[in-house]
Parts: C-alpha cells; sequence; structure tokens
C-alpha cells in the first residue's frame, strides 16, 4: 500500500543524491577521517561569487540532510530571486565531517541548477514584450532532467516534454521511416491516448503545408530562417502554436520572437550551461 506521504518526486530527488554521495564518497571520505576526531561542529554559509538566479536552494539543502538528518539548513533566497556577489544565500549548522562530505555533491547540483535558471532569465528578459515563451528541450544531463527542468521554470522559462512518454513530437527519422508527414500524423493519431498533443517537426513552408493539412497539433521550424518563419506564421494563421528551435542564442532570438512565433526552444539551457559560482567556507 502506498503511503500517504508518497511523492514520486521526492523519491527521485533521493536517488539522484544518494548516488552522486556515493560516487563521491565511496567507502569514506579519507581526507575529513583522517584530520577530524568525529565531533566537531560549526557553521558553514554559502556564498554568491557572482550574479545568479537562486534555484534548487531547497535541493541544495536536501543534500545536507540526507548526509546527516541533524544538520541544521537556512536559507536566505527563495528559488527565481537574484544574488549579487557576496551574498550569503545559505547556511549549514552541525557536525562539520557531515558538511566537508556532502559539500562537493551539493554544490555541485545547485551551482548547476542556479546556472541553468541564469541563462534561462537571460534568455526570457531578451523575448521580453513578444508573446513568444522559452522551452527547454530533452538535451539534459542523464539522471538529472528532473532538476535541469525544474531550474528552467525557477528561471522563468517553461518546459517542452519531459520524455518520450508524454507528449507525441514526429521528427525527421521519424518522418522518413514513415514515408511522409501525412502518414506519420495518421498513425500516431490512430494508436494514441486522445489526450496526448502531436507536434511534426518541419523544416520548410511546403511542409508547413503538409503538417498543417495532416491534422499536427502543435508545428515546429527546424532550423528555419527568419523570412520563413515570418511567412510560415502567416500561413498558419493562429490555427495551430508555431515553435521555433534550432541554433537559438542569445543575440538572435529576439529577432526569432518577433516573427510571431508561439515557443523558442532552447537547447543550450541545459546541455552546454555554465554552473553558477557558488562557494562554502567554514566561519
Amino acid at each position: 500500500m502506498i503511503s500517504v506521504d508518497f511523492h514520486p518526486q521526492k523519491l527521485v530527488l533521493h536517488g539522484i543524491i544518494q548516488r552522486a554521495l556515493e560516487e563521491d564518497i565511496g567507502s569514506g571520505d579519507v581526507t575529513t577521517l583522517s584530520i577530524l576526531k568525529g565531533g566537531e561542529v560549526g557553521l558553514a554559509t554559502a556564498l554568491a561569487k557572482s550574479a545568479t538566479v537562486i534555484a534548487g536552494i531547497d535541493v541544495f539543502g536536501e543534500v545536507f540532510r540526507f548526509a546527516d538528518g541533524a544538520l541544521d539548513f537556512r536559507t536566505f533566497r527563495h528559488d527565481g530571486e537574484g544574488a549579487a556577489p557576496g551574498d550569503i544565500v545559505a547556511e549549514i549548522r552541525g557536525n562539520l565531517g557531515s558538511i566537508l562530505m556532502a559539500e562537493r555533491v551539493a554544490l555541485n547540483i545547485f551551482a548547476r541548477m542556479c546556472g541553468i535558471a541564469s541563462l534561462t532569465h537571460r534568455f526570457v528578459e531578451a523575448v521580453k514584450g513578444t508573446p513568444a515563451r522559452i522551452l527547454d528541450t530533452r538535451k539534459t544531463v542523464p539522471g538529472l532532467r528532473l532538476l535541469d527542468k525544474a531550474a528552467v521554470r525557477m528561471g522563468g522559462g517553461c518546459n517542452h516534454r519531459f520524455g518520450l512518454y508524454d507528449g507525441v513530437l514526429i521528427k525527421d527519422n521519424h518522418i522518413a521511416a514513415a514515408g511522409g508527414i501525412e502518414p506519420a500524423i495518421r498513425r500516431a493519431r490512430g494508436s494514441i491516448a486522445h489526450t496526448l498533443k502531436i507536434e511534426v517537426e518541419v523544416r520548410d513552408l511546403d511542409e508547413v503545408d503538409q503538417a498543417l493539412a495532416a491534422g499536427a497539433d502543435i508545428i515546429m521550424l527546424d532550423n528555419m530562417g527568419l523570412s520563413a518563419m515570418r511567412e510560415a506564421v502567416l500561413r498558419v494563421a493562429a490555427r495551430v502554436p508555431l515553435e521555433a528551435s534550432g541554433n537559438v542564442t542569445l543575440e538572435n532570438v529576439r529577432q526569432i520572437a518577433e516573427t510571431g512565433v508561439d515557443f523558442i526552444s532552447v537547447g543550450s539551457l541545459t546541455h552546454s550551461v555554465a554552473a553558477a559560482d557558488i562557494s562554502l567556507r567554514f566561519e
């Protein structure tokens, strides 16, 4: 019987933390165990060394609590808030050995999430005033998708499908295997639950027309030029949402948004993001 305290996402999070700690600590932290006697207690503060958007502050604390339930974790920033260089964002009190053993895993996860949220925020700000919304992709670190996509939301972005199971996205290889856009959509429509939408990736305006005629629910404009995207917006005339994808950067995202597309998916939010500069120091 499932307990009333059963939370699938928390179980996934704990699995991520456990595997990360086991990978790092292994049979024991030989440095800490050789230097400390085991009973030392103190205070550690987490410091932002560069400007960042906070994301995953509770996950940060959960790593320490997972390592030692007696540690006391206190936050000074909430997810989605900004932190300036020099700001203390959290503090941990308790056994110094436990803090040292959890430190690197906690910082790795937290700094990555803050980096994703910060980059997402920059993209969101770049398209401000247009109807376009910034989406992530499935280009995440294997095993960390729950955290990567959560960080995108904390930065003001939106999540695309989480995995292969919660949305139909017919891409070029699916189309080639099925023999065309129309048969691919027809086969998918006849097989999936009525609650699932069908998105189709297209490469040119002719394929836009094909996808629209075949009954696509969403059309993804893959690596199309700005003029072609503007024409696609005119042809579709808001009958279905349009998503722009491919080679999106901070330099061109505003121009893409101004074509009138509804969504812009950005793989770089998660696949090549730089971690925020956050450190832990003992007081």
